[in-house]
């Protein structure tokens, strides 16, 4: 059923008549300037957010800004943060709708999103249990192991999240290619375009 959407969503969706007419999702990907801009803006917007993310986190490891309260860092980067993750969100469904299938068969991509879900999961965590006690330690070089941990996760996941963003362009778990069961299970490659390949060279 997803598999069906996403086809009719890049092939079809906004296609009109003629041998040559596009959907949305193919003038988009095939745009001269506004891909090349909307991947721009995506990559500018994740420095922006990655980096706001790094500051906290680092001042919550009791890495950076030890003199200054996790309060101070907090408050001030907050809305940069806020801003520029709303950006990597509507840049990237952009991106994901050029190539809907391409993104849907590749595993760094999925990887990518689980990553994603466990850091704002992280981030609900520590704003509605662990960030509850800041009085205490706010003010502290280094706070609790609780907030060190859930920085640490932080920084783990998103950096994960940004090599995976990565991989994506490169081919090497592409369906139609030859892998592994659990690659070809991972990707759902039998209901690619591109089909299910196993490692001895046989269409699945």
């Amino acid at each position: 059923m997803i598999g069906a959407f996403l086809t009719w969503l890049e092939h079809s969706l906004g296609k009109g008549p003629g041998a040559d007419a596009q959907s949305w999702s193919e003038a988009l990907l095939g745009s001269l300037n506004f891909w090349n801009l909307l991947e721009g803006t995506h990559l500018i917007a994740l420095m922006l957010f990655a980096g706001t993310i790094l500051i906290v986190d680092l001042r919550l490891l009791g890495v950076t800004f030890r003199n200054t309260k996790v309060s101070v860092i907090s408050d001030r980067i907050l809305p940069l943060t806020i801003f520029g993750f709303a950006f990597v969100v509507v840049t990237g469904l952009g991106l994901t709708f050029a190539k809907p299938l391409f993104y849907y068969h590749n595993i760094f991509f999925r990887v990518k999103m689980i990553l994603i879900a466990i850091a704002l999961i992280n981030i609900l965590v520590f704003h509605s249990r662990i960030q509850a006690t800041q009085d205490s330690w706010d003010a502290e070089a280094k706070p609790p192991g609780t907030a060190r941990a859930a920085a640490a996760a932080s920084l783990t996941a998103w950096l994960l999240v940004i090599a995976c963003g990565r991989l994506i362009a490169y081919d090497f778990f592409e369906c139609g290619k030859p892998h592994t069961d659990f690659v070809n299970w991972a990707e759902e490659c039998k209901t690619s375009e591109k089909g299910e390949v196993n490692l001895a060279g046989k269409t699945l």
